[in-house]
């Protein structure tokens, strides 16, 4: 018997055959900090890969939300990252679920248009993604997460937090995967200015 966390195949095939849309889409970038990244499995993968969903982010107008991980003891979001961000400030939480911060829930519902598609990316995929992730689904949304924009400290983590919001109904994806789709085609204006970056 189907439960919450166990959609029907074909419930599942549904949301995995919808195309993004990037009018619907907001980012979110989470708890990619100074103190946490250093034992993260695959870390210069994760940063490549967001800095990429987050320069697609800025060129399609996908607004972006970034969270931080009680940043007085565990650092900042990375320079690397923030960087990118454009000034956007972090909403610094201390539930492991963004949607635990009233903060986050506040700033999602105030963004322009329709986004009713949430992008994932950051760490730990097992805990503050995973619980981000199904926190969105209860709320609604459809979520689809980059596999290789979301790491943990081991790999097992990485991959059940994976497994877990596949099976909660999150569409895993991986960053090219969510930009091409995004981008529609190679003549796009918006393809080539990134073309760029997805060569590097």
């Amino acid at each position: 018997m189907p439960t919450a966390f166990s959609p029907p195949a074909a419930d599942y095939s549904e949301i995995a055959r919808k195309p993004l849309e990037a009018e619907h889409c907001a980012l979110v970038v989470i708890d990619i900090q100074e103190k946490l990244l250093p034992p993260i499995f695959q870390k210069e993968e994760l940063v490549r890969n967001a800095q990429l969903l987050i320069r697609a982010a800025g060129i399609l107008k996908i607004p972006a939300l970034v969270s931080t991980q009680y940043a007085k003891g565990l650092g900042s979001t990375v320079p690397e990252i923030a960087s990118l961000l454009g000034g956007t400030e972090a909403v610094d939480k201390t539930p492991f679920s963004c949607f635990g911060s009233d903060v986050f829930c506040s700033v999602l519902k105030r963004l322009p248009g329709q986004r009713n598609t949430l992008l994932l990316c950051g760490m730990e995929s097992h805990i503050c993604v995973m619980q981000t992730a199904l926190a969105a689904l209860r709320e609604g949304y459809l979520v689809h997460v980059a596999s290789d924009a979301v790491s943990s400290r081991t790999k097992w983590n990485w991959k059940i937090g994976l497994d877990r919001m596949r099976a909660a109904g999150a569409v895993i994806s991986s960053t090219e995967m969510m930009i091409y789709e995004l981008m529609r085609a190679s003549s796009s204006v918006e393809f080539r200015e990134l073309l760029p970056h997805l060569k590097g």
